[in-house]
């Protein structure tokens, strides 16, 4: 909130925002569904990776690898409830926000009007109140339950594993941490805007990879085996929700029928796989040769 001239800007209390006279207001709204559903995908962020490290560092231990998997999801969803707790109001899994209006929101300090550089951080603001602080709060909590919790479970379960391996997942987590940070410092509005196509594009590809990497070519195939079943109910709950990000529910009635979509990709690929299988490729061509 600024009085008439730039040293007299005031930066406006967390939790409020300036309204179009440039005074501050409470943020005393609910968020909106596409504001749950992006903090929900920066929730997932840290347990896809850690899923993805756990299962990449346990070889074929699979009995180590599930626990790890269910110790991770028990951290991230802990810290999840703490984070909704500890926000305003406090006590309660429930929060109050400002609504989110145009990119500029997430990135105040860019949009301060003095160019003196302390007086521009002085005046910033959260805009987007809580949206943008409270991923950082959650991936402390997250960060903080895995370094109490994990060392001990994973060092009684997974004997099964080399010492040096037992922890990698953990190592790797003090490592994509940061760089989940730094992505939210910098690219937080950029992600509030993409998340539904980035989610689209990286389930479509990672189902493809996994589904050419395990040799299915049938449904049959993909029966045989339980873990083959959940990743691919997996990758369907993300299409799922990479689609309702997108249209937002806005006319149910209409959204709804686009969740048909879902199973398309793997469907697509079971009944084109025998046309692209590469030997068969080479074979016809040297038979047509």
């Amino acid at each position: 909130m600024c009085m008439g001239v730039y040293h007299m800007c005031v930066v406006c209390p967390r939790g409020q925002r300036t309204n179009a006279q440039k005074y501050c207001q409470p943020c005393t709204e609910s968020p909106e569904l596409y504001d749950w559903l992006y903090l929900g995908f920066m929730a997932m962020l840290p347990l896809v990776l850690h899923w993805f490290f756990i299962e990449w560092y346990s070889g074929k231990k699979s009995s180590s690898a599930l626990f790890q998997h269910i110790t991770a999801l028990f951290e991230c969803s802990m810290a999840a409830i703490i984070t909704l707790l500890v926000s305003d109001p406090v006590g309660v899994l429930y929060i109050r926000s400002c609504r989110v209006v145009m990119l500029s929101d997430w990135y105040t300090m860019l949009y301060n009007p003095s160019p003196d550089y302390v007086t521009t951080v002085h005046c910033t603001h959260e805009a987007v109140y809580p949206l943008y602080t409270i991923v950082f709060i959650y991936y402390a909590f997250c960060l903080l339950l895995m370094m109490l919790l994990r060392p001990l479970l994973v060092k009684k379960i997974a004997c099964g594993l080399g010492k040096s391996d037992r922890f990698k997942s953990i190592y790797a987590a003090l490592y994509f941490f940061p760089i989940l940070t730094v992505l939210q410092a910098v690219g937080g509005g950029l992600l509030y805007y993409a998340f539904p196509y980035i989610i689209l594009v990286l389930s479509l590809v990672t189902l493809a990879v996994y589904m050419s990497a395990s040799e299915i070519e049938n449904c049959y195939d993909l029966l045989v085996r339980k873990k083959r079943l959940i990743v691919l109910f997996s990758h369907w709950l993300l299409h799922a929700y990479g689609i309702i990000s997108i249209s937002r529910v806005d006319k149910l009635e209409q959204d709804l029928p686009l969740l048909a979509l879902v199973p398309t990709p793997a469907l697509f690929y079971l009944f084109t796989v025998k046309f692209t299988e590469p030997s068969r490729i080479l074979s016809e061509g040297a038979n047509g040769n």
